[in-house]
């Protein structure tokens, strides 16, 4: 595609789209630009081992400032872009500053779904998406441990559940309030819940299913305000020093709608990552991808933005790249790692393999008799194995994923 290639946002897919560029021999100008003022950053750290040990924000890094230099991506920090011109094919600036575009790569990423409840403004609740904001926690958490203050999480998913861990091992009492009837629900099987649940009390955290929060309550007026329970409808009271809020993420589409690009809960994208616009590419959070049936499917995971984002650079050069790896996540709680590939949506059966009481086994999701995905829980091999059948088209009866005497290996030899 001639001309310049710009791309807005400098998270894991905008790094990923400039870096496939060059790998795959475009040399001309690349301009990354970023609306954090730090050069791009590992986001899951942040609510797993940074949130629990800290360090230097530099530990975090993707690719350092230097780095991009040396592979000629002109990296451009505190650039909040505010318009895009499709007509004159120019990427504006809050700042003033505009940038011609050849092609164009929207790498915005998501934002924090906010709580809209009385007293959510408090000083004290916080959510958890940018470095500052993991800071942010950071020092509550410190400030908990002090006062001898408990945490309060809103929201039972995955962030949450993260949290809660890094908090409980510093030693802060944790609560968390689920507005559903188990943990992590939208995304995994109830024997997975189940699992997680006896993970977290073993702990110490408090678990409540089916939460009604009313409103955050807090003491004092003005500056002196501060954050002092939880308030369900029922008028139950949980005390809090912090409230961590993790109730999901929203895709950053507001560049994309603005300038007229077909979005739905994201910029719509194909296989491919080409947009309604042609010289228009999306990758990451930010994206909503059109399958072939015709649904939507967003996908918020680093595997997600790194795919795509290498779709995203070939059709920029004009070159076919489709996604084809299942996906693929993880989370890292306390000690234990549960670990997902394919998407489970919409499964009619579930079997496990290995020993669920001691909390290690995988649990395989089938429609119809054909593996959809695996889930694993401190079961890494069993997690890779399932990787390498998705990814290959091969799927285990049910009877063989549950029989441990099977050796799921012969499938891919056969």
């Amino acid at each position: 595609m001639p001309g310049p290639i710009v791309i807005v946002g400098a998270g894991q897919a905008g790094v990923q789209i400039a870096e496939s560029l060059r790998h795959d021999r475009y040399d001309g100008p690349i301009a990354l630009l970023g609306a954090e003022a730090h050069g791009p950053y590992n986001r899951p750290p942040l609510s797993k081992k940074w949130l629990l040990e800290g360090g230097h924000p530099a530990t975090l890094a993707i690719r350092t400032p230097e780095v991009l230099a040396r592979r000629k991506i002109d990296l451009h920090t505190g650039a909040v872009v505010a318009r895009i011109d499709r007509d004159a094919r120019r990427v504006h600036c809050a700042d003033g500053r505009a940038f011609p575009y050849g092609g164009l790569a929207l790498a915005t990423g998501a934002r924090l779904r906010r709580l809209a409840l009385p007293g959510a403004d408090l000083p004290g609740v916080l959510g958890l998406r940018t470095l500052e904001d993991a800071q942010h926690i950071a020092a509550a958490l410190d400030a908990c441990v002090a006062a001898s203050a408990p945490l309060v999480v809103i929201g039972g998913g995955f962030i949450g559940l993260e949290v809660a861990a890094a908090a409980r091992k510093r030693g802060v009492g944790v609560t968390v309030l689920e507005s559903l009837e188990r943990l992590m629900s939208r995304v995994v099987a109830p024997i997975v819940s189940e699992a997680a649940a006896q993970l977290h009390r073993a702990h110490g955290v408090g678990l409540v299913f089916n939460a009604r929060v009313a409103e955050l309550v807090g003491d004092g007026a003005g500056a002196s305000r501060k954050l002092r329970a939880v308030r369900m409808a029922d008028g139950r009271e949980y005390p809090a020093g912090c409230v961590v809020v993790g109730i999901g993420i929203e895709p950053e589409d507001a560049l994309a709608r603005a300038a007229g690009l077909d979005c739905d809960r994201g910029v719509i994208v194909d296989d491919c990552a080409r947009s309604s616009d042609a010289r228009i590419v999306a990758a990451g959070d930010c994206c909503a991808r059109r399958q072939r049936a015709g649904a939507l499917l967003r996908l918020e995971s680093v595997q997600n933005a790194v795919e795509q984002g290498m779709s995203a650079a070939a059709a920029l050069l004009g070159q076919e790249r489709p996604m084809q790896a299942a996906p693929w996540f993880w989370s890292d709680q306390y000690d234990a790692r549960l670990q997902m590939v394919g998407l489970s949506q919409g499964y009619d059966e579930v079997v496990t393999r290995g020993e669920v009481a001691q909390l290690a086994f995988s649990a395989f999701y089938y429609r119809g008799g054909k593996l959809l995905a695996v889930d694993s829980l401190n079961h890494v091999p069993m997690h890779m194995l399932g990787r390498r059948l998705l990814d290959r088209g091969i799927s285990p009866t049910p009877a063989q994923a549950a029989d441990a005497g099977f050796d799921l290996h012969a499938l891919l030899a056969a």
